[in-house]
């Protein structure tokens, strides 16, 4: 048994959840999402909670069902609260403006990067080293923080370049006399 799968989704009040066969769309103030899911799944909509079912009990379905559950949550808590990466840049001249909504980074190379901002994606510079990624799509959110971060990774000597707020870079000693 999912133990993920067996669990309710909450339908905040200003969402609007329509179930078209295996396709569920979340309407809500951020935006709109759909997914379809998975035919194995069963999806049911009960006053203001979603529950998701086996239709058949085969190892397929059960890898399904805690994945769909999850992505319909996910869908949900998007549409309401949306989701926000936050980046930082470290380095001598590492810096982040905005250049209408597209995002204009200088990382130490001879020409600046200008990262367009997809679809659903908004970026903010609160601070010349601070990047925060939002959106209603947690993968969209995540994959853009990557795809920046990958720019200028952090290098393990000095610590310089792009990292996730909070994260931990490991630093290795320098060369020896």
């Amino acid at each position: 048994m999912s133990r993920i799968g067996k669990k309710t989704i909450a339908v905040p009040k200003g969402v609007t959840v329509t179930l078209d066969g295996q396709t569920v769309t979340v309407k809500g103030p951020k935006g709109e999402r759909a997914w379809t899911v998975a035919d194995e799944i069963e999806v049911k909509h009960e006053g203001d909670e979603l529950s998701l079912g086996l239709k058949a009990d085969t190892p397929r379905a059960r890898a399904m069902w805690g994945l769909s559950r999850t992505l319909v949550d996910n869908m949900v808590t998007g549409v309401t609260t949306g989701f926000e990466k936050t980046l930082e840049l470290v380095g001598v001249g590492y810096r982040a403006a905005m250049k209408g909504n597209a995002l204009s980074l200088q990382l130490g190379f001879s020409h600046e990067v200008d990262v367009p901002a997809p679809a659903g994606i908004t970026f903010a510079v609160p601070k010349q080293t601070e990047i925060k990624i939002s959106g209603p799509d947690k993968q969209a959110v995540g994959q853009v923080a990557a795809v920046i971060r990958k720019l200028r990774p952090p290098e393990p000597y000095k610590g310089k370049g792009v990292r996730y707020a909070g994260e931990k870079v490991r630093r290795k000693e320098g060369k020896k006399k």
